[in-house]
């Protein structure tokens, strides 16, 4: 059991490695980002946008405009 375990201890550090590499280089297709976002949600790693840290700046880059929500001409009923 011992050697299953170190083996996939390895696999585990191999693939944030490659990913690591990956992601930085710029070559990291949408499948490999959905990875790490898997991987870092399976371990408990959270970000939060505190102060000015990158996700708050990327956050404030993504803003909706406000929508005047009386504007009843752009309601579409559902049934």
């Amino acid at each position: 059991m011992d050697d299953n375990r170190k083996a996939l201890e390895g696999l585990f550090t191999e693939t944030i490695k490659q990913l690591k590499l990956r992601i930085a280089s710029g070559e990291a297709t949408a499948a490999d980002l959905g990875v790490a976002r898997q991987l870092l949600k399976d371990n408990g790693i959270e970000a939060l946008s505190t102060g000015n840290n990158e996700l708050s700046k990327l956050k404030a880059s993504m803003e909706l405009e406000d929508f005047d929500v009386d504007e009843e001409d752009n309601v579409v009923a559902l049934r």
